[in-house]
């Protein structure tokens, strides 16, 4: 083993510990998905409309999956996404498929067959071999095309692209922070190769600072080191590093979660709800004022709207590490079946905690690489 390797084999927690952490970053991000995908429709569910629904339905503090309203409300008073039904409380039997989980999924698969050495090209190789063009969205959707087209990347990412700083990077970016545990640098080098597929700017810190947030939350002692840790991988004068950076300060500074996301509401605002800066907020808002408790985390994070499944899964992500998978109340897994929807070919119906224990190997690799 290298020295590097020894040095983070002494920062890694030990081996039951650092499966069941693993373990809990699948399941965390799977449930953040589902708890809010029922209002992930555009920029329609706002705090408040989330938040009047919550109190309608006598779920407020909101301290398990979205319950459906009893009796129901008129129609047109509050939408949902087609199939709402398959996510609320009493109704989930296995997660629903949803591009936030077909991405994680893709990227073990990508590890798994090409290594830690794999490049920008493999990854578009994979996506046209293993996901249907209907299944991708925004800057994906545009890379896709440029791919089919014969293009490589970067200019993948640039031509005819008007969403290379949207979300979708951030969301593919888990699987590299849960295969380098404790190691921030090597999951942020890992996310930005796959990332500049499709986004540029801070599209790509996004990725970035989520994977390193998630590598970092595996030995961080709570969830403001894993941001700060995040933090340090990215530019510090990107937009991305500094709006997380005001986030925090609000928080240090005792506003209530409430007006800290009203102020950066107001300092983000025209960017559209799906791009990475203001979703970023959303979420470091969501693990700052969860405070390592994993229900108040994915809860404060999927009220705080915007694109609310994606950023409930990122939240859900690095609290599952931070806690591990047998500190998640059951409430949030039992419902899940250990059973994944998937798009991605070949691995639709496959086993939560069967994609964990492949995760927790390539981790293994990770640190006697």
């Amino acid at each position: 083993m290298t020295s590097r390797g020894t040095r983070m084999a002494d920062r890694m927690p030990a081996d039951k510990i650092c499966a069941d952490k693993i373990h809990g970053g699948w399941l965390g991000r799977i449930a953040g998905n589902m708890l809010g995908k029922p209002v992930e429709l555009g920029d329609y569910w706002t705090r408040d409309r989330i938040d009047r629904y919550l109190r309608r339905a006598g779920a407020l503090p909101l301290t398990d999956y979205l319950p459906e309203l009893e009796p129901p409300a008129p129609p047109g008073e509050f939408d949902f996404r087609p199939e709402w039904r398959e996510c609320v409380r009493g109704r989930i039997h296995g997660s629903c498929r949803d591009d936030d989980v077909d991405y994680a999924i893709l990227g073990l698969h990508l590890l798994e067959t090409h290594g830690f050495a794999f490049t920008t090209e493999q990854v578009g190789e994979l996506w046209l071999l293993r996901l249907p063009y209907l299944q991708t969205f925004t800057a994906e959707r545009a890379a896709y095309r440029n791919l089919a087209n014969g293009l490589k990347p970067p200019l993948t990412a640039t031509l005819d692209n008007p969403y290379q700083e949207w979300i979708g990077a951030l969301i593919r970016a888990d699987i590299f922070g849960w295969a380098s545990p404790g190691d921030p640098a090597r999951a942020a080098a890992l996310a930005r190769r796959d990332a500049v597929l499709s986004h540029t700017g801070n599209g790509v810190y996004g990725a970035m600072w989520a994977a390193a947030m998630i590598a970092a939350a595996f030995t961080a002692p709570g969830p403001r080191a894993a941001v700060e840790a995040g933090l340090s991988r990215v530019p510090a004068s990107s937009r991305l590093a500094r709006t997380v950076r005001r986030t925090v300060a609000l928080h240090a500074a005792g506003l209530s979660w409430d007006r800290t996301l009203t102020e950066l509401e107001a300092e983000t605002s025209g960017l559209g709800w799906i791009h990475t800066v203001p979703n970023a907020a959303v979420i470091t808002a969501g693990l700052l004022y969860g405070d390592g408790d994993f229900t108040r985390t994915i809860a404060l994070t999927v009220r705080g709207g915007l694109d609310t499944d994606s950023n409930g899964a990122t939240a859900g992500s690095v609290a599952g590490v931070l806690c591990g998978a047998a500190a998640i109340p059951p409430r949030w897994t039992d419902p899940l079946e250990d059973r994944v929807r998937s798009a991605v070919f070949g691995f639709d119906g496959s086993g939560i905690s069967e994609l964990a224990d492949r995760t927790t190997r390539l981790a293994a690799d990770a640190v006697s690489a």
